[in-house]
């Protein structure tokens, strides 16, 4: 098996809206802010080679939505999904798998794109992951998440015939037998965390439960979650297994640290090392 990390580029989000009740002058030094109160956040995506398998987790924004859309979010950065596959000597069309660990439309902008004036499949020859319960919550959106899930980002892949749904029950993946999957449902239903058996190490895509290695501590959720509290049990529960467990933590959105270990301090558990995923042995 080889991992490699896709770098789709950066964008802005505001840092109050990503630390919740932290205030300011504690979450400024983690991330600073710019003269707007945004700060940059990583849109990391991470491709798996097993076999005939080649398998991509999330697919960052894409570029589809208009102007004014990303007037909002402030893209920037050279990287992008194409750019980053094509460092390792692939392209889309390469792609057997995609999971999309939720439809948010920072994780799955980049499933659909725009040919010949029609939305279709970014990966033609792929299989589309998602699981029923977070596809009706996604599809049929509360009014508080409604502006994140846009239906040209997720109806799309359903109408190609290429979508396909893991089951929740079971935490084995219809994929390849190195990927097992957990849920959590504090940042929104159902979402999917990866867990990935690499070379005696268990390599957790980390998704929105932890954003970025600056939200390991419990109380540090980001507004956006749709219910704090149980985003809070769910990171408690899970940094005890990482911690038992020496997970290695591979981050989406933060803007430095790709991936890290965990110690238990008197402070919490916190970051061990922290290092590139190509580091990893």
């Amino acid at each position: 098996m080889k991992l490699y990390t896709i770098d789709t580029g950066y964008f802005k989000l505001d840092g109050g809206a990503m630390f919740g009740v932290v205030p300011k002058s504690i979450w400024n030094k983690l991330n600073p802010a710019d003269e707007n109160n945004l700060c940059d956040w990583a849109l990391r995506c991470l491709l798996i080679e097993e076999g005939d398998k080649l398998i991509l987790i999330d697919t960052g924004n894409g570029t589809k939505q208009d102007a004014k859309f990303w007037s909002h979010y402030y893209l920037h950065g050279d990287d992008t999904l194409d750019k980053s596959l094509a460092k390792y000597g692939f392209t889309a069309d390469d792609v057997t798998d995609v999971i999309l660990t939720h439809l948010h439309f920072d994780h799955c902008g980049g499933a659909i794109k725009i040919e010949d004036g029609k939305l279709v499949p970014a990966f033609k020859n792929a299989t589309y992951w998602s699981n029923e319960k977070h596809w009706n919550w996604a599809v049929y959106p509360n009014e508080r998440e409604k502006a994140s899930f846009l239906k040209e980002n997720i109806l799309p892949i359903q109408e190609s015939g290429q979508l396909k749904f893991q089951d929740t029950n079971a935490a084995d993946s219809q994929i390849i037998k190195e990927i097992t999957f957990s849920y959590v449902s504090g940042h929104t239903e159902a979402m999917m965390i990866p867990h990935i058996n690499y070379n005696g190490k268990t390599v957790v895509f980390m998704a929105d439960l932890l954003p970025a290695a600056a939200h390991i501590p419990i109380p540090y959720v980001m507004g956006y979650d749709m219910f704090p509290l149980t985003t809070m049990q769910e990171k408690k529960a899970f940094l005890k297994e990482a911690l038992e467990n020496d997970y290695v933590l591979f981050f989406e959105h933060d803007p430095k640290i790709e991936c890290c270990t965990l110690q238990q301090t008197e402070r919490g558990i916190r970051i061990k090392e922290s290092f590139k995923l190509n580091e990893l042995v």
